[in-house]
């Protein structure tokens, strides 16, 4: 790592809490896990105009047991339908926060930049002619949804009542 100032510098690479991707299939409702990012991209791309289902995967049809179930043995995310593919040449990545509240959507440039919002991808893009092809609509910061149920129970996290911000843990039977 370079210093910088005093200060350690990060790698503008970031580890991304991602470690599935999985959909379900609109027919069976069994969840298949996809082997790369890029091929979940593209389903979750134009998954309203083409549910997924088992046999658009190899050698797999709804007959097939589950290739994972949905449980607590993993904290599940559930992405919104149609967010469009990451451009090439950039990075998305999602990185979960400690409290489990809420995931964050990073881009990393070609360049390694980490941009946090449309209007630095939008600066980015101005101020670099090789990205003339691309808009910052081509890019979604959208995050998925934690799924409350899938959190670990020991996980502190901040939950809003009447507008203050009181911390809860979830009790050992899963109620808060």
């Amino acid at each position: 790592m370079e210093k910088t100032k005093g200060k350690k510098r990060k790698s503008a690479l970031v580890r991304s809490s991602i470690g599935a991707y999985a959909v379900q299939c609109e027919a069976c409702l069994k969840w298949r896990l996809i082997d790369t990012e890029e091929e979940y991209e593209e389903i979750r791309s134009r998954f309203i105009e083409e549910p997924f289902v088992c046999s658009k995967k190899a050698d797999v049809s709804c007959e097939d047991p589950t290739d994972i179930e949905y449980d607590a043995t993993r904290t599940w995310a559930a992405d919104k339908p149609n967010v469009p593919k990451t451009p090439k040449g950039f990075q998305r990545d999602l990185v979960l926060r400690k409290d489990f509240s809420k995931m964050d959507a990073y881009y990393i440039t070609p360049t390694g930049k980490k941009v946090r919002a449309l209007s630095e991808i939008a600066a980015y893009l101005s101020s670099n002619p090789d990205c003339k092809d691309l808009s910052p609509s081509d890019f979604n910061f959208m995050v998925p949804k934690i799924m409350a149920d899938t959190i670990p129970a020991h996980i502190e996290r901040k939950v809003s009542t009447s507008g203050s911000n009181k911390k809860r843990k979830k009790s050992e039977n899963g109620d808060e």
